[in-house]
C-alpha cells in the first residue's frame, strides 16, 4: 500500500510539473477554444439585456413592471435587482449591443482571472504560508472557464463574475478598512448575496471593515431611495422577500438547500418543519466551519463557507450563482485537506457535477416533465448535487488539520513515499 501510494504521489509530482511548466499554453488554449465555443455556439446573454434595457427605468419609473419575454419555462424575466443594481447598469443602455457583448465577456474573463489570483493570495497567507503561484493561477484560470456556473455566467451575461472579483480583490488584496468594507457593502447593493462576504469580516474580526461595509450598503441604498423612491419602497417593502417573481423554487435550476429539499419532498418546504430543521444543522454546521478555519488563520476557508453558506439559505440559487465553487475547489486541491481522503472526494464531486455540466443536463430532462405532476426522484437526488458538495465541504473545512498538525502529516506521507 505504501509503495502504490508513493508511486502515485510520484505521478502527481511528474504531471504536476508538466503542466506547470506549460501554464501559459494551457491557459492560452483554454481562451483560444472559449473564443471559438463563442464564434460558433453564439449565446444569448438575456439577463445582460435584462440589465440594460431595464436601467433606464430607474429614472422612469417602472422598474419593476418591466418583463423580457423569452419562452417556457420561464416565459418572462423581470428585474429582480436592488435599485441601487440599476443605478450602476445605466451606462449599459448607451453601448451598442454587439459591443456591450464582447466587453461584458471581456470583463467577466477577467474578472475570473482576479477570483483565482485572490483566492491565491488568500491561500498564501493561510495556515501553510506557501507563497502565491502564478502557474497555479494560470492552471485554474484555464480550468475555470469550463465549470458549469462560469460558462452559465458567460452566456447569460450576468455579473456573478464581477461581484466576486469585487469581494475576492476586497477581502485579499491589502488594503486599508474603509476601502475593504466599502467595496463589499457596493457589492451587497447591486446584488444581496454578497452580503454574506460579511461573515468573513466577523470570524476575522475586522469590526472597522464590517461598519464601512454597513455604510457602504446603506449609504447606497440611500442615493438610490433619493433617485428612485417609488421604485426603493416597492423593492425593500414587498419585492425582495417575493420569490415568484424570480423563479420556480422547484426547478433544478435552483440549487439552494430550499430548492433541493422542496424537489426531494414534493412541495415547497417553507415554511416547515423539515426546513428549519435542515436550516438549523446547516447554520450549525457553517458556523463551526467558520470557528475552526478562523482558530487555524485560514482566511480562503473561511470565505468560502461564508458564501457557500449564502447560497445555500438564500431562497433562490440559480446555478450560475456558485462561481463560488471555483474558490473552494482551489482551498479543497491546495489548502490544509489538501492530503486528506474526505478533501479529495470533494474536491472530485466538485469537479464531476461542474465540469460534467449535471445541471443543464438536469434542466433537459426537467424541461420535458408533464405540470403539474410529483417530481421524479430519479432527478430530485442528482439535483441536490451542489448543496451536497457545499455540506461536503463545510464537514472537511471543519475537519481539516491545523498548521502543526498538517506539517507532520505532510512530513509523514514524504516518509512513506520515500520507502
Amino acid at each position: 500500500m505504501c509503495r502504490r501510494d508513493g508511486i502515485a504521489r510520484a505521478w502527481d509530482r511528474v504531471t504536476g510539473t508538466w503542466t506547470t511548466s506549460r501554464s501559459w499554453w494551457c491557459l492560452a488554449s483554454s481562451l483560444a477554444l472559449h473564443l471559438l465555443a463563442v464564434l460558433l455556439f453564439s449565446p444569448e446573454p438575456l439577463d445582460l439585456r435584462v440589465y440594460r434595457e431595464a436601467a433606464p427605468l430607474v429614472l422612469s419609473g417602472g422598474l419593476y413592471d418591466y418583463r423580457l419575454h423569452t419562452g417556457p419555462p420561464i416565459p418572462v424575466l423581470p428585474f429582480t435587482y436592488p435599485p441601487f443594481a440599476a443605478l450602476v447598469f445605466l451606462p449599459l443602455s448607451h453601448l451598442p449591443w454587439t459591443a456591450l457583448v464582447v466587453l461584458w465577456q471581456a470583463a467577466s474573463v477577467a474578472a475570473l482571472a482576479v477570483v483565482v489570483h485572490c483566492a491565491d493570495r488568500l491561500l498564501s497567507a493561510g495556515p501553510d504560508h506557501e507563497r502565491p503561484r502564478r502557474s497555479r493561477v494560470l492552471l485554474w484560470t484555464a480550468a475555470g472557464l469550463w465549470l458549469e456556473p462560469v460558462r452559465h455566467t458567460l452566456d447569460q451575461g450576468q455579473v456573478n463574475l464581477l461581484l466576486a472579483a469585487l469581494v475576492m480583490a476586497a477581502l485579499a488584496v491589502p488594503r486599508g478598512a474603509a476601502a475593504r468594507g466599502t467595496a463589499l457593502g457596493l457589492a451587497a447593493a447591486v446584488k444581496l448575496t454578497p452580503a454574506f462576504g460579511g461573515l468573513y469580516l466577523l470570524a476575522t474580526r475586522q469590526w472597522r471593515a464590517a461598519g464601512w461595509a454597513l455604510a457602504a450598503a446603506g449609504a447606497a441604498t440611500a442615493l438610490a431611495w433619493r433617485v428612485a423612491p417609488r421604485e426603493s419602497a416597492r423593492y425593500w417593502f414587498g419585492l425582495v422577500t417575493d420569490t415568484r417573481r424570480i423563479g420556480p423554487v422547484w426547478s433544478v435550476r435552483n440549487q439552494s438547500l430550499r430548492g433541493a429539499l422542496s424537489r426531494l419532498l414534493g412541495h415547497d418546504v417553507q415554511p416547515s418543519a423539515a426546513w428549519w430543521t435542515a436550516l438549523t444543522l446547516v447554520t450549525v454546521l457553517a458556523a463551526r466551519a467558520l470557528w475552526q478555519a478562523a482558530r487555524r488563520h485560514d482566511l480562503l476557508g473561511i470565505l468560502v463557507t461564508a458564501e457557500l453558506y449564502g447560497l445555500l439559505v438564500s431562497p433562490i440559487s440559480w446555478s450560475h450563482h456558485w462561481v463560488w465553487c471555483l474558490p473552494a475547489m482551489m482551498w479543497l486541491a491546495h489548502g490544509p485537506a489538501r492530503n486528506r481522503l474526505p478533501g479529495r472526494v470533494a474536491l472530485v464531486a466538485w469537479a464531476l457535477v461542474t465540469a460534467a455540466r449535471l445541471v443543464p443536463l438536469l434542466i433537459h430532462r426537467e424541461d420535458g416533465l408533464p405540470r403539474p405532476g410529483p417530481y421524479p426522484a430519479l432527478l430530485a437526488w442528482p439535483g441536490a448535487a451542489y448543496a451536497a458538495c457545499a455540506v461536503l465541504t463545510f464537514v472537511v473545512i471543519t475537519t481539516a488539520p491545523h498548521g502543526s498538525q498538517q506539517a507532520e502529516e505532510s512530513r509523514r506521507l514524504h516518509t512513506e513515499g520515500a520507502r
